[in-house]
């Protein structure tokens, strides 16, 4: 078992996060702006799956669903890029789209370059450039 398939991101909004997800540039098939799910392709072939979700809780357990928090669930998503500049350009096509940008484009201590931002629920993406990876 060494293969994503989907993420799947809880969501409050589905109609907010639908057009966030488009606006960031994230195709799928579904047409409508208010979908009950809707799964965006990406190029690696993982899903982004967007789900309401009260829904998401019930459809792990009906019977005891996981509680729902606000805030940091120590978890993020990356998005790794071939460069500065294009951590830079991620990062204000995410602010552009409504991200709240945590932490501005700078340099690391491990030798790269990255920057945070959060989507409307709260889910923070680091958009990073790793000069030791070969594959982005």
């Amino acid at each position: 078992m060494n293969r994503i398939s989907i993420i799947a991101l809880g969501v409050h909004d589905m109609k907010r996060s639908v057009k966030f997800y488009r606006n960031l540039g994230f195709k799928s098939e579904e047409t409508s702006d208010e979908p009950k799910v809707i799964f965006f392709d990406t190029v690696t072939g993982t899903r982004l799956e967007l789900y309401p979700i009260q829904g998401l809780a019930e459809d792990i357990n009906a019977a005891n669903p996981p509680k729902i928090v606000e805030g940091f669930a120590g978890i993020t998503l990356a998005h790794n890029v071939e460069s500065e500049e294009k951590v830079r350009d991620t990062i204000e096509l995410a602010r552009k789209a409504g991200a709240t940008v945590a932490k501005e484009p700078q340099s690391v201590f491990w030798g790269g370059y990255h920057a945070y931002f959060a989507d409307p629920d709260g889910y923070y993406w680091e958009v990073a450039y790793n000069p030791y990876l070969k594959e982005v």
